[in-house]
């Protein structure tokens, strides 16, 4: 490890303590975890403390475990990880906090701390399904506003649930159950290329 991040590992668990309950260093980047409960001490640390001074939010976004490591994950589903920078200080960060309830993830807004999480937690929000308490405008995004589900979630069925189509009957957009077949996306045969090169 760098002396650089060995120095942001220090001042990290000086500052924040018992606050981070797990971290990792890889691939030249610090990733520390909090739980819920912390979060939002947690990030004005981040931005307030003379040796951290992470000003900026560069990126917010929803993670689903759900299977992860080929099913042998057995931890909580739903996360967001947060990417701060430092340009004072010329450092990253990032930031992973899990949903305690799997069938309704809710963590709190980072609007108050950094304005920019409100756009980056709609995504997450309309993407992932995660609430996010005390946001100033929770509603979808990305996708349209009769749309059913999450579709970053990975039990979210690939052709999804319900379609919609222009009625010249009606002389209007209609939704409707989705009437494409389901089918298997996965090849039949994976192939070790590597294996046959000889």
């Amino acid at each position: 490890m760098s002396v650089k991040l060995d120095q942001l590992l220090t001042n990290l668990q000086t500052v924040l303590g018992d606050k981070i309950v797990n971290h990792v260093v890889a691939l030249g980047e610090v990733t520390i975890e909090c739980q819920a409960v912390d979060c939002l001490a947690v990030c004005r640390m981040l931005r307030d403390q003379a040796g951290l001074k992470f000003e900026q939010l560069i990126d917010l976004c929803g993670v689903d475990y759900q299977a992860y490591g080929e099913g042998a994950y057995k931890g909580l589903r739903y996360a967001v990880v947060s990417h701060l920078l430092s340009v004072t200080l010329n450092q990253r960060v990032r930031v992973r906090v899990f949903a305690q309830d799997e069938d309704f993830p809710v963590l709190p807004t980072l609007v108050d701390v950094w304005p920019v999480a409100n756009w980056y937690e709609r995504e997450a929000f309309d993407l992932y399904g995660i609430m996010f308490e005390n946001h100033p405008d929770l509603r979808r995004l990305l996708t349209d506003y009769g749309f059913v589900g999450h579709p970053f979630r990975k039990d979210f069925p690939m052709i999804g649930n319900v379609e919609m189509r222009y009625d010249p009957e009606q002389q209007r957009v209609i939704y409707q159950p989705v009437s494409i077949e389901e089918r298997n996306n996965v090849p039949r045969v994976i192939r070790n290329e590597g294996a046959h090169a000889k």
